[in-house]
This record gives structure tokens, C-alpha cells and sequence, in this order.
């Protein structure tokens, strides 16, 4: 649970990103993809907020609003007092060293042609005025902080394994001393052996730093492991949020049920015990989202005002939302 002297670091209100759909020799603008619609949450001072859901419900896309990768379509995002949605050009450049991001392939993140020691300079050389020695030093502690070997730093990415590599991502995220980091996916495309120890490193570096973290991810176990609280997502929209414990014991969301149901337990004796809630049909399409509840065409326990009317974001209990016509 969290504090009660915790105070938002961000802190986001109706956000929005509808990506235009163009056709035609003209390219006029046939329609949006509603890839995040109307989403609501805070992140808090020290915390870490899992936000998960299936493929292309736009986890990813939010992460990247967050941080103002992309123009959003609407709404607000606040980080630490300021609301960066609004800022342009110099404005948004001097905010960027308390925000900052972990991308999920660290292959495709890093540039080939550059030293590791370059690409972890490379913010300190666009937001800091420091001497060659300072660089260095500094890229020393960094590397020292995300355990790689100093004297690696003349060798280049692709001489590293992709543990390594994201352990070289993670130290350019802290170069600046962020507030806030963005962990989009930062262990998907490691082996499961590594995915353990870049876990950890981050837990770590968040008691060492004071970080704040929004970790985007599909791994529910590893979520429930690392996250204070958790934000389940389903095509564009937040369907439940709460405290990591009480989600995951008692899920109240259809959705989240029917999410949490597909975790694999690791006794096999009580395996058999878990009711596997099987959804049907596939996801629909954001370009054309259906009426009322996004969910109600796949939900079990859908009804005529499901197809109507769109549930409102309420609370349920202390700190845990749902948007479901039908959860008291």
C-alpha cells in the first residue's frame, strides 16, 4: 500500500491519442485510431504503476504520450507540477532530464555506430555543460551503477549480449538524474534467464535513486512482483486499477478475471483447482471501437446497457477503480 504522504509525481487526466486514418489519392481523413481514449491515472513519488493488457490495446502508445514522444490528440499530463502536454520547444527540452525512457528492444535503441560511452554521454553532452574528464567520470559511475565493466566502455553494442545491451539503455535512462522513467517493456525481448537480474537491477536502482517508474508490460507475474499498483488496459481504455495485492486476489473487472485466469501457477497440484475463463471472439478494431462498454463483445457477463451506455471510472473500494456497469 502506498503512504498516505505520497504525492502524485504524474499525473494524467482524459488523455487521448487518435492517429488519423488517411486514404485516397487526395489522403483525406477517413477516420482515427482511437489507440488511447480518454485514460485517467497518477503515478506516485517512489512508486512503480504496472500498466498491463493484451497486445495492441495501447500500453506502449501511453507510455510514450506520457513522456511526449508523440503529439497527443487531448487531455492533460502533469509531471511534477507541470503540464508538459502544453509545452513546445525549448519548454518540453528542459523538462526532458526528469523524464525518461527504457525502450524494449535494446538492439534497435542503440546506435551500432557509436561506443558504449558515447551513447551513454550522449544526454550529458545535450543537456549538461561538463569537461571531457567529467564525461567520463560519469559514465564510469553509470556504468558502475548498472554493473558493467568500466573498461567497456570503448567496445559497441553489438559486442554485448541483449542483457547487456539493456543494462546500456537503462544507464543512458539514468544519465540525467530523472525523476520519472518509462519502462516500455524492458524485459520482453531478453531470455528468461536475464529477465530475473535486469528485474532486480531496476528495484535497485529504484531504492538507490528514489525513482519513479511506469512499467509497461504483458508478464502478469513479473508485474505483480515489481508493481506497487497495477492498471489494466483494454483497447484504448483503463477497465480497473489497484493496489498490486488486491488485484491480483480479487480481480473485479471481467476482463481482469478473465487476464489474471490465463496466468500459468507454479504448483501443477493447484493448477486444476484455477477456472480458466476463456474469452471469445477477437479484439475489436480502435479504428472502429463498438458502442457503450469497448469490452462488452467478448464479456461473459454482458448485458443491454453494456451495448448503450459507457460505464463511468468509479471507485470500488480504497484506491481500486473499475469501469464496469456491474461491479458494486
Amino acid at each position: 500500500m502506498l503512504d498516505d504522504d505520497k504525492k502524485p509525481l504524474v499525473q494524467v487526466k482524459n488523455l487521448k491519442m487518435h492517429f488519423p486514418v488517411h486514404r485516397g489519392i487526395l489522403k483525406r481523413q477517413v477516420g482515427a485510431v482511437k489507440a488511447v481514449d480518454g485514460i485517467s491515472f497518477d503515478v506516485f513519488e517512489g512508486e512503480t504503476l504496472g500498466l498491463v493488457g493484451e497486445s495492441g490495446c495501447g500500453k506502449s502508445t501511453v507510455g510514450r504520450c506520457v513522456l511526449r514522444l508523440y503529439e497527443v490528440t487531448g487531455g492533460s499530463i502533469d509531471i511534477n507540477g507541470t503540464d508538459i502536454a502544453t509545452l513546445s520547444g525549448a519548454e518540453l527540452r528542459a523538462k526532458r532530464p526528469e523524464m525518461q525512457m527504457i525502450f524494449q528492444d535494446p538492439q534497435a535503441s542503440l546506435n551500432p555506430r557509436m561506443t558504449v560511452g558515447s551513447i551513454i554521454s550522449e544526454p550529458l553532452d545535450e543537456h549538461m555543460k561538463m569537461t571531457r574528464d567529467e564525461k567520463r567520470a560519469r559514465v564510469g559511475e553509470l556504468m558502475d551503477a548498472v554493473g558493467l565493466a568500466r573498461r567497456f566502455a570503448d567496445r559497441y553494442p553489438h559486442e554485448f549480449s541483449g542483457g547487456q545491451r539493456q543494462r546500456i539503455g537503462i544507464a543512458r535512462a539514468l544519465a540525467l538524474n530523472p525523476k520519472f522513467i518509462v519502462c516500455d517493456e524492458p524485459i520482453a525481448a531478453l531470455d528468461v534467464s536475464i529477465q530475473a537480474q535486469v528485474v532486480n537491477l531496476l528495484e535497485d536502482l529504484q531504492e538507490k535513486f528514489g525513482l519513479t517508474y511506469l512499467f509497461i508490460s504483458h508478464d502478469l507475474s513479473m508485474v505483480r512482483h515489481l508493481a506497487t499498483r497495477v492498471a489494466v488496459m483494454y483497447l484504448g481504455r483503463l477497465v480497473e486499477l489497484g493496489d498490486s495485492e488486491t488485484l491480483y486476489m480479487k480481480p473485479r473487472h471481467p476482463y481482469t478475471q478473465a487476464l489474471l485466469s490465463a496466468v500459468p501457477h507454479p504448483d501443477p497440484a493447484q493448477a486444476g483447482n484455477i477456472e480458466r475463463i476463456i474469452l471469445e471472439g477477437d479484439v475489436p478494431s480502435p479504428s472502429n471501437p463498438p458502442p457503450g462498454c469497448t469490452f462488452h463483445t467478448r464479456c461473459p457477463r454482458a448485458e443491454a446497457i453494456c451495448k448503450q451506455d459507457s460505464p463511468k471510472w468509479r471507485e470500488i473500494g480504497e484506491g481500486h477503480f473499475a469501469a464496469c456497469h456491474f461491479v458494486e
